[in-house]
């Protein structure tokens, strides 16, 4: 049967401090005694006390930490005293097996074997009691820590997965906003063609299932590609066209290397949305959206702009369009993404600043 790794460090740890406890008796002759010590009376002692301490300790180890388990549900006043017990008994075992060995290799005459034994037993006993105490405090101590690194970790991941599970949840609640208000918008532009052009509708409903489809399955992913953001812009204003004809003009201008990045689903489509509702919808004449974008300090920016009147993000109704958006920004990026409105040249522009190379797998 081969020794694991682990055993092996085991046997070594405990050589070591079954010697460091054997030092202990040289030590106490040399700062006890008042007479010159010589080198060979120390190395005697040594090995002298060599053989108790791995006697003694030997049978510690194998046995001890058993009993500590075995006795960690009972009551300190009873559990120390059957801890004390179990250390004297093996300090007794102990020194009668290591008499033995020394009388097996002629350290001690045969003869000599209980005074021996009597003798040695109080310093034995001694460093057994201060051993065993020292380590299994010790032991006590470093179970007690793992103990309680192992609970705050417990909790750290149960606080971990309710915020996640918080997170989306929340997330959830927002783009479940999203389906009813886009279905219904949808629905109108395709009613409003069928009498005229029936083909032109069935061509508009596949293009809204294939909405519908990608806003569903959006809810997975969290962040999408801003290639199939974009694609489901221009099928929304397609649909919008059919309803505002030559009154609504579009033009989406970003470079193809920025396709790639990700961002919240529907995020785009909720700022043309609101393009189409505040600045096409109310003007006979109508007006142009244009979608532009570009990278700058680390963030994908997309920006919206139209020709409507003025307003602030601040008027945008809880709970639906921009507010919804800012919403959903602020959960999945924190500061890190923002939504911003500035007004030049009576045109609006609305950006969407969100982090590069968001969810992108390195």
């Amino acid at each position: 049967m081969w020794i694991t790794s682990t055993t092996c460090r085991g046997l070594i740890r405990i050589l070591i401090i079954n010697a460091a406890i054997a030092l202990m008796p040289p030590l106490m002759l040399v700062v006890l005694s008042v007479d010159h010590i010589s080198f060979q009376r120390l190395l005697f002692t040594f090995l002298y006390s060599l053989i108790y301490a791995n006697c003694i300790g030997g049978l510690n180890f194998a046995t001890i930490p058993r009993l500590w388990q075995a006795v960690q549900r009972y009551p300190a006043w009873k559990r120390w005293p059957l801890r004390i017990m179990a250390l004297l008994a093996n300090s007794v075992a102990g020194g009668l097996l290591a008499c033995l060995i020394l009388v097996a290799f002629g350290f001690i005459p045969r003869d000599l074997y209980w005074p021996e034994f009597l003798g040695s037993l109080k310093i034995a006993t001694f460093l057994t009691m201060l051993a065993g105490l020292g380590i299994a405090t010790y032991e006590t101590l470093h179970w007690r820590l793992e103990e309680t690194t192992l609970q705050l970790r417990t909790k750290e991941l149960e606080r971990e997965r309710a915020l996640k599970l918080a997170t989306e949840a929340q997330l959830a609640s927002l783009e479940s906003r999203i389906h009813p208000h886009f279905l219904f918008n949808t629905l109108n532009s395709i009613s409003s063609l069928i009498p005229e052009d029936p083909q032109r509708a069935e061509r508009l409903l596949e293009q809204m299932a294939a909405l519908l489809r990608f806003s569903l399955d959006s809810n997975q992913s969290g962040l999408v590609p801003l290639a199939s953001e974009l694609k489901i812009v221009a099928d929304y204003l397609e649909i919008e066209k059919a309803r505002f004809g030559e009154r609504l003009r579009y033009r989406i201008d970003l470079a193809p290397d920025l396709n790639g990045e990700r961002v919240p689903p529907l995020s785009v489509q909720t700022l043309v949305e609101n393009s189409v509702k505040f600045a096409i919808a109310p003007n006979r004449a109508g007006g142009e959206i244009v979608i532009s974008g570009r990278r700058g300090n680390g963030h994908l920016r997309v920006e919206v702009c139209d020709d409507g009147p003025g307003f602030t993000l601040e008027s945008s109704p809880p709970g639906h369009g921009l507010d919804n958006l800012k919403g959903r920004l602020d959960t999945l990026f924190g500061q890190d993404a923002s939504l911003t409105l500035e007004r030049r040249e009576q045109h609006n522009h609305i950006r969407l600043s969100v982090p590069e190379h968001a969810g992108i797998p390195r």
